[in-house]
């Protein structure tokens, strides 16, 4: 390689890294949130892992499962966020044990009961919630820890779902809302409010159509709007 053509290709490398560097200052926030949740409701130890080394990781998968050095920054954002996606799931299931004490077979078990009882499955989709799910006090009916949401996760999460409210309980309404939603759920919300990806950006980090995830996030926002009332 001459000298010149190594000159560039060390440019073009570097280009690259600061894309990189870029989607991962984006990509704290939402990390940093999911582990927030996962440890509130006792999915994860409580300060036992950091947004710096779920992001190292998933940086570092990035640069081991090769890349295009010429990819987009948004190629770049979209492959990283999906990466860090994968990590936490396998994370939040290696961790799962410690909710409750359970064991993780009874977690599971009770997970997939909550899921059978509060959502439906849509033509190989997650989960899309069920109308009866607007009654206020059914959250109260099930054995969830709520959690405490700080104002500024609490703005977050409004502003998300373009919605104000000067209620009193608004936070201890967001907590029981995030408490009772399973981890697969409520990381669309977060996608959104802290990841700060848009509805076609997540069907592509989550691979599912654009349209179902505009509809749980419908579906969301008209039962908290009814939570809120």
């Amino acid at each position: 390689m001459s000298s010149i053509e190594k000159m560039t290709d060390e440019a073009t490398k570097s280009v690259f890294d600061k894309k990189v560097l870029t989607a991962a200052q984006q990509l704290h926030p939402y990390v940093k949130h999911r582990l927030y949740i996962a440890a509130s409701t006792g999915v994860i130890p409580k300060n036992m892992y950091t947004s710096n080394g779920i992001v190292d990781e998933s940086i570092a998968q990035l640069y081991e499962s090769g890349y295009n050095i010429d990819n987009s920054a948004l190629d770049i954002k979209l492959k990283l966020f999906k990466i860090a996606n994968n990590v936490l799931d396998n994370l939040f299931e290696k961790e799962a044990f410690h909710k409750d004490t359970m064991s993780t077979n009874t977690l599971l078990e009770a997970e997939r009961n909550h899921l059978k009882e509060e959502f439906t499955f849509d033509e190989g989709f997650d989960f899309i919630m069920n109308d009866n799910l607007n009654d206020k006090s059914y959250s109260k009916k099930k054995n969830r820890n709520p959690l405490f949401l700080y104002d500024d996760k609490t703005n977050s999460v409004l502003n998300a779902f373009e919605m104000e409210t000067d209620s009193s309980n608004t936070k201890t309404v967001l907590g029981d809302f995030y408490s009772w939603l399973p981890l697969n759920v409520s990381n669309i919300i977060d996608l959104y409010a802290f990841g700060k990806l848009s509805f076609e950006e997540i069907s592509k980090v989550k691979s599912i159509e654009e349209r179902r995830i505009q509809r749980i996030f419908d579906e969301l926002k008209k039962n908290l709007i009814h939570r809120l009332v």
